[in-house]
């Protein structure tokens, strides 16, 4: 039996779906990040790897017949680092046609498929894609944590403990981010974390907000206008896109997609409201699923359109 893997893999999490032969969802696995850009190339195939044997594992099927892969992944949107990732999973995968595309690419290909839409992704990162109804894409954000990123959980959580250093050094309002923090870290003292902090940035951040946004509900200031900021910046990177493919006065799906989004009302709401402003044809509302989804049909179709034009059967 034939089956396709679809990937969805970013700087947190890796999530795998494969398909059988008519398309159904016969297996899923769950892994750690697999953005080369930010792990590595090693780990990143290694991570990719787990997840497949988690989906295959649950479908009792051998790995060897797998015959189409498709990889969404943060980071792939320079052509040198998804030619490289393409080559190391021909090697893990030497039966298999390989597609690496970004995972802003997946997700909008769960969203709407070939028709126009937007896709507005706050993970770890943040990005927007686009598709007009001329087949034209636009993207903006998708830059990494150095030079972007707005409204990313790793932006947020960055922003959380710069709200705290301020508190503590009497340049600004006291926060119950201070506690919080303190907790969802494990830490005992302020230089606990910021030593976790020089340690690894990225592993620390994006844990932070869901102590953001629990603050938020709380009334906390600091907390709140984080995510009133989070909100501008990403519903900006949605507005560049829709700007740039002459979308304001169309009618298209837009789906948010991410970790940050469908956990607090604040931030949500406020991102919908801006767009609005601007597109109110678009209809807006989270991604129903997963991004993984899109990336195995995209594998199952680039398949068969290869096994087509050599005269076989996939």
């Amino acid at each position: 039996m034939n089956f396709y893997l679809g990937f969805d893999g970013g700087g947190t999490k890796t999530e795998c779906i494969a398909l059988d032969a008519d398309g159904r969802v016969v297996g899923q696995g769950i892994s750690g990040p697999s953005n080369p850009l930010r792990v590595g190339y090693d780990a990143a195939c290694a991570a990719l790897q787990l997840a497949a044997a988690a989906a295959v594992t649950s479908t009792e099927h051998a790995a060897s017949n797998v015959r189409g892969v498709c990889a969404g992944l943060a980071g792939a949107g320079r052509r040198n680092v998804a030619e490289e990732m393409r080559v190391r999973l021909s090697r893990i995968w030497p039966g298999a046609t390989i597609q690496i595309v970004t995972d802003a690419e997946a997700a909008l290909e769960t969203a709407v498929g070939d028709a126009p839409g937007v896709v507005l992704i706050a993970g770890t990162g943040s990005i927007a894609l686009g598709r007009n109804s001329k087949g034209e894409l636009a993207r903006a954000g998708g830059y990494g944590p150095w030079i972007g990123d707005a409204g990313s959980a790793y932006d947020i959580g960055r922003k959380a403990t710069l709200a705290v250093a301020r508190a503590r050094d009497l340049s600004a309002p006291g926060t119950l981010l201070a506690e919080m923090i303190l907790s969802t870290l494990a830490c005992r003292t302020w230089d606990d974390v910021v030593e976790k902090i020089a340690a690894g940035p990225g592993a620390v951040f994006p844990k932070l907000v869901p102590s953001v946004m629990q603050a938020a509900e709380e009334g906390d200031a600091a907390a709140r206008g984080i995510l009133t900021h989070a909100a501008l910046d990403l519903a900006n990177l949605a507005l560049a896109v829709i700007g740039r493919l002459n979308m304001k006065n169309a009618e298209f799906r837009l789906a948010r997609v991410g970790g940050v989004f469908g956990r607090n009302y604040i931030l949500d709401s406020r991102v919908d409201d801006l767009i609005s402003r601007v597109a109110p044809s678009a209809r807006l509302g989270l991604l129903e699923h997963p991004p993984a989804l899109g990336a195995a049909r995209v594998a199952m179709r680039q398949a068969r359109t290869q096994g087509t034009v050599h005269g076989r059967t996939t």
